[in-house]
């Protein structure tokens, strides 16, 4: 039921923090991987390693907000392997973003934001839904953020964004259904990410660490079978959902 062999899956923002992770272990699994990223040189970097280890992968320097770039990511897997298996909407800006309070977000900076966050993941999803449409399966995961139930102060139009992933994921979810096509989303909690660690005061990680039930810091294998879960066949029937991992600090 968990088996990813030779299943096509993109993943957007692929060659950086969790992204990147993610590719790598869904390869691992023998999942066909298009990595998907606005960084030339990390995808091809991400892509001799994956490829090194005799994966298959096709490197997709792709801006999301931008659809020409997201199209030709669509057909070259199109091309390549006939089949869109997967896509994981995991492109975002959050690391970049200074933490500031929310009169201070210029508004060119709020737009960004939901270009990237919102827009791009609605033009991913357009892009991919006429193969899984025409094959009657697919399964689309949207990266939405734990701390949306939380109501952390700043980088409030990141917070705004991600809370707008899972109305999206619910609502696309009624949309597609019927041609077999699962929308679900995955909110992480602050996860040690090499973006995150960089971003990040080590009081601002210890703090969020003393909060779990689980006690201790979360990285970011934790965050790994939960994706699986969702990309794979033990989720058929399953749609329109959050999973949220964070080692027990939001109980909902």
């Amino acid at each position: 039921m968990f088996d990813l062999r030779d299943r096509v899956i993109i993943v957007t923002g692929g060659a950086l923090g969790l992204g990147k992770v993610y590719a790598a272990h869904l390869a691992g699994l023998g999942a066909r991987i298009v990595i998907a990223d606005i960084d030339a040189a990390a995808v091809a970097e991400v892509g001799r390693t994956l490829t090194a280890d005799r994966h298959s992968v096709i490197e997709a320097h792709a801006d999301v907000t931008k659809p020409e770039m997201i199209a030709a990511m669509t057909e070259a897997a199109m091309t390549r392997w006939g089949r869109i298996d997967g896509l994981v909407n995991n492109a975002a800006l959050m690391s970049v973003l200074p933490r500031r309070s929310w009169h201070e977000i210029e508004p060119d900076e709020w737009d960004r934001v939901m270009a990237v966050n919102l827009r791009g993941m609605f033009e991913c999803c357009r892009a991919v839904f006429p193969a899984m449409r025409d094959q009657r399966a697919g399964k689309i995961v949207n990266i939405s953020s734990g701390r949306v139930f939380e109501g952390v102060p700043y980088r409030l139009h990141y917070k705004t964004s991600k809370a707008g992933v899972i109305g999206f994921t619910r609502a696309l979810a009624r949309e597609v259904g019927e041609f077999n096509i699962c929308v679900n989303a995955l909110s992480p909690g602050l996860t040690l990410s090499e973006t995150q660690i960089k971003s990040s005061s080590q009081n601002y990680l210890s703090a969020h660490s003393e909060g779990r039930a689980i006690k201790r810091p979360q990285v970011p294998g934790d965050l790994l079978g939960a994706l699986v879960f969702l990309l794979s066949s033990a989720s058929d029937f399953m749609t329109g959902r959050t999973i949220n991992v964070d080692g027990g600090r939001m109980m909902h």
